[in-house]
């Protein structure tokens, strides 16, 4: 099983015929991605390697039944183009672009309330079930189908995450990288609540980093209410106090959010982390056998 996506959704692309757009449908297509049409405003009737394009998000879903999109716009029309998904009543949506201004992501947040569609991200890459569904640039060799379930802030370290479960044997049921920024759509807590109600996810990766505190609130709802494993890693351990690293929102102010709170109330609510990142699979392992778990975690 999986969380959000699998082979049944139906997926557009917002700017499919800009570079960026061209070349990761081509990438998301060669995965098993269902593709069925783009979305340029002014490029109606036209085709990319035979997928229909349309001015907007609404011909589309009418000519499709499309119920998921991905975007790949520059920032400044981005927020727009997340709107006009949900007005279309898509389940999700996939905001890859990053450097949307803050107030314009605030306009957003008002304007999904009371939607129902998800949004992941913006600034992120993406989400991909393996061997059903990729809506993003996650690189498609690193994935395996299996049990554990990997939800993160930061890009480089899914990808790395990914790649050494895989490499162990412990594939992966829904890879979700909900973005770096400080307003998103989706958060920590969403996606653990998503894998402890999903059926085909055993164990959970948690990979953070520095600035606000939704790893803290995720933990402890896991404390609370969830019994399958979940092993963690914060990024940004060094990085000084006022000082942005990477993300926008990986930003330490007034003493809050810095790597060594994270860990700490991590830690409190029984969820091992990682020292560095490439332990990360090391840890996993060792908790799936404490739990007694890990022949069953291990892909077929």
């Amino acid at each position: 099983m999986s969380i959000y996506i699998g082979k049944d959704t139906k997926v557009i692309v917002q700017g499919i015929t800009g570079f960026h757009g061209k070349k990761h449908t081509q990438l998301m297509r060669e995965f098993g991605t269902n593709i069925v049409a783009g979305v340029t405003p002014g490029k109606l009737g036209q085709n990319l390697d035979g997928i229909p394009v349309f001015d907007t998000v609404a011909q589309a879903v009418e000519a499709t039944g499309a119920n998921a999109s991905v975007i790949f716009v520059p920032p400044a029309f981005a927020a727009d183009s997340i709107m006009e998904a949900v007005n279309a009543g898509l389940d999700i949506c996939v905001c890859i672009t990053e450097n949307i201004p803050v107030q314009d992501m605030i306009k957003v947040k008002n304007y999904m309330k009371g939607k129902k569609t998800r949004l992941i991200g913006p600034n992120c890459p993406g989400l991909v079930t393996p061997g059903e569904c990729k809506m993003g640039i996650t690189p498609g060799y690193v994935v395996k189908p299996g049990k554990i379930g990997v939800v993160s802030r930061s890009g480089s370290l899914t990808y790395e995450t990914i790649k050494q479960l895989s490499e162990a044997g412990l594939g992966q049921s829904t890879c979700v990288g909900i973005g770096g920024d400080p307003i998103k759509g989706t958060s920590f807590l969403d996606v653990i609540q998503a894998f402890h109600e999903d059926g085909g996810t055993e164990a959970v990766v948690m990979i953070g980093e520095i600035g606000g505190n939704s790893e803290q609130e995720a933990a402890m709802w896991i404390k609370e209410h969830m019994n399958k494993p979940v092993v963690a890693f914060i990024g940004g351990q060094t990085a000084p106090p006022g000082k942005r690293m990477g993300h926008a929102g990986a930003v330490i102010s007034g003493g809050k959010g810095t790597a060594a709170e994270k860990i700490r109330v991590l830690n409190e609510c029984g969820i091992p982390t990682a020292r560095m990142s490439d332990l990360i699979g090391e840890t996993l392992i060792e908790l799936l056998k404490e739990r007694g778990i890990y022949e069953r975690c291990l892909s077929c």
